[in-house]
């Protein structure tokens, strides 16, 4: 695909794509057959895991929507979905920047590293310093960045991660108290258990300024496409798509700003990903 702005530093892009993560090494809690936390060991268990900082529940701002929705706006997704099926544009990320996903903890727990959550983050710059950056060697931890997916102000969803490889899209962070943490001598993050796609920015948000004129209705196809793909494969619900915003434990992550959730809220409803995880016949149908 080509790239109408021109790519910035190596070291610029990271710092910027700073919202969208610095990642290290993680591990989470034991979860239940329901997918809820399990209660924490006794503390005279040894080597228990710690569980992260108090943390507000999260609650969706997509609601459950049974009733069909617009069959021209399912159509206009649909197509989307065949696209991204059919003709996969894809990107060689460093292997540095990437890792596999952990089948047990640092304390020796084991872990489910099926993904179960979709974390939505922006760029701030152009979508060619997002790829300019992943494609470089990072040999030091806190240099080391990637998402699964980004999508262009055209639409366009770049494919630079296999979801079943562990992106590092969030440090410090869990979800509604969840994380995982591999290495004991740093926090835990939810990058074990998530997805990571990324929209890219407009030119006005090119800066640290709380909000800019937000991403294109086509930008907006293309999440929902992504996102139900990622949803059937995984069974992952609509409530467990978050923000970094949210997942950041230190307060200092803003992306993706000026999300309109109505414009994604409407595209899930066209598509029955509302209503439970939605028709499997979306993963196997032609899309005609």
């Amino acid at each position: 695909m080509s790239v109408d702005r021109p790519a910035v530093t190596v070291l610029a892009s990271i710092a910027v794509i700073g919202l969208g993560a610095a990642a290290w090494l993680s591990r989470q809690p034991r979860f239940t057959a329901a997918g809820t936390p399990a209660p924490p060991q006794s503390t005279a268990v040894r080597n228990q895991a710690p569980t992260p900082p108090p943390q507000q529940p999260w609650r969706s701002p997509l609601e459950r929507r049974c009733q069909p929705g617009s069959s021209a706006l399912r159509l206009q997704v649909l197509q989307r979905l065949r696209q991204l099926r059919q003709n996969r544009v894809t990107v060689a990320i460093h292997p540095t920047n990437y890792g596999d996903r952990y089948s047990r903890d640092a304390f020796g727990q084991p872990l489910d590293p099926r993904p179960r959550l979709i974390v939505l983050h922006e760029t701030v710059y152009g979508i060619g310093s997002a790829i300019n950056t992943f494609v470089t060697p990072h040999p030091r931890d806190d240099d080391q960045v990637s998402y699964h997916a980004l999508i262009g102000q055209d639409g366009t969803v770049v494919q630079v991660l296999d979801p079943e490889k562990r992106a590092f899209g969030a440090g410090n962070s869990a979800f509604n108290r969840s994380w995982v943490v591999t290495n004991p001598a740093v926090s835990g993050s939810v990058n074990n258990f998530a997805l990571h796609v990324s929209l890219e920015t407009p030119l006005d948000g090119e800066d640290a300024d709380p909000g800019h004129s937000g991403y294109t209705a086509a930008q907006y196809d293309g999440l929902a496409a992504l996102l139900a793909d990622w949803m059937l494969r995984y069974r992952i619900p609509y409530q467990n798509i978050t923000t970094h915003a949210y997942v950041d434990l230190g307060g200092e992550r803003a992306d993706p700003r000026s999300f309109d959730w109505a414009a994604l809220e409407i595209r899930l409803q066209a598509l029955g990903l509302l209503c439970g995880t939605g028709p499997r016949s979306l993963f196997r149908s032609p899309l005609s």
